[in-house]
């Protein structure tokens, strides 16, 4: 008789950016740690006075935590996609869960 285990590995959801992201606080990082802002959109939210991490989530707490309104705005601001938009939602709101 021959036995088969399976080992079932749960894959993360989320990214590497994510995740170091929520791991520490704030402090002084760039807009471009946010998980789903990269260079291109970090430039345009720079452009339009958004240059760290801090600002952009003042605006997250501006509105609310609401995420229809967070990523609506995100998208005004910079252009980013509906992946990116909840990439950077989620990584916000988790920071607030573990921080706020």
């Amino acid at each position: 008789m021959k036995v088969v285990i399976f080992v079932l590995v749960k894959m993360s959801t989320t990214s590497q950016k994510h995740r170091d992201f929520v791991g520490e606080p704030l402090g002084d990082k760039p807009v471009t740690a946010l998980a789903g802002i990269g260079d291109a959109l970090g430039s345009r939210l720079i452009e339009k006075g958004f240059d760290k991490a801090y600002v952009v989530l003042g605006q997250f707490l501006v509105l609310k935590k609401n995420e229809e309104l967070f990523e609506d705005w995100l998208n005004q601001a910079c252009g980013a996609n509906a992946k990116q938009q909840r990439d950077c939602y989620n990584c916000l709101k988790e920071w607030c869960d573990a921080f706020l």
